[in-house]
């Protein structure tokens, strides 16, 4: 077939239109995307509403009756970050993903794990805090020991039957004796009574008992085990939020912010007092 000037020009601006739309097209596409994103919406109110569940210490009442905890702290420096106000609506852990499809909060910042069955509802950010386990030991009769020197057959560990730190201390240090006991209370107290060296147990509980028992027990390592990442969980189909929250996450990590705030809430005791707690 012969192709005539007039063909090809005809030709040439059919495309060249069709490159010129493209652009466009993707341009509307990205504002469409952006226009969204539940940052817009924060941002056009000027308020970001929180979902959360009170569990201690992540986010409790104060004798004042005001919340205030980890979360509280998180959700707060994250309002001042994006300079709006923050909103924080208590909601029961069962009902707490459905109120946030339901729109009824921005995000859910209240120690929530990342699994597969809540992903299938909503997204997950990247973890700001990871919580686990570490060991409780008693601290005459461990003096001195290294990590490696727990997974001993002269080192015994306690802890519940059937539970979770039973399993990861039989894995750690599987050349440790290991005694069962149907309450975890049992296991703390073999350590006091001296007749364990070791039990292992999800913080704050740990720290918790070393303060209390602060010339018996220890933790003795900055060692979490188990760990799991706690998440900011939002609406599904929202690039935007997930590129805003996990750079947000990034640069608190990377600068010690969120550290410093999960230490003084999960190993320290200066809040107690706010909260009516010894």
């Amino acid at each position: 077939m012969k192709l005539t000037r007039r063909m090809f020009g005809a030709a040439f601006a059919v495309a060249a239109t069709a490159a010129l739309a493209f652009p466009a097209t993707a341009q509307s596409t990205r504002q469409g995307v952006s226009g969204d994103s539940v940052i817009e919406t924060i941002k056009t109110r000027g308020v970001i509403k929180i979902g959360l569940s009170l569990f201690k210490p992540w986010s409790m009442r104060d004798l004042e009756g005001e919340l205030v905890g980890f979360e509280l702290d998180v959700g707060r420096k994250l309002a001042e970050d994006m300079g709006v106000e923050v909103e924080f609506v208590p909601t029961s852990w069962d009902g707490i993903i459905p109120a946030l499809v339901s729109g009824k909060f921005d995000v859910i910042i209240s120690g929530m794990s990342i699994t597969p069955q809540r992903n299938l509802t909503v997204n997950f950010s990247d973890p700001y805090a990871y919580s686990g386990m570490t060991i409780l030991a008693n601290t005459a009769m461990t003096k001195g020991f290294s990590l490696e020197d727990y997974n001993s057959p002269d080192v015994t560990f306690a802890a519940r039957r059937g539970a979770t730190p039973a399993a990861v201390i039989a894995a750690v240090f599987p050349e440790a004796e290991l005694l069962l006991f149907d309450e975890d209370g049992a296991s703390t107290q073999e350590v006091l009574n001296g007749n364990a060296h070791a039990t292992m147990a999800s913080e704050p509980t740990p720290s918790t008992e070393a303060r209390r028992y602060a010339e018996t027990l220890n933790v003795p390592f900055d060692r979490t085990f188990h760990a799991t990442g706690e998440s900011f969980a939002y609406r599904k189909g929202d690039p935007d939020a997930t590129n805003f929250f996990n750079n947000w996450i990034n640069v608190h990590h990377a600068n010690g912010w969120l550290k410093s705030r999960n230490d003084y809430w999960f190993r320290g005791n200066e809040w107690a007092a706010q909260v009516g707690e010894e």
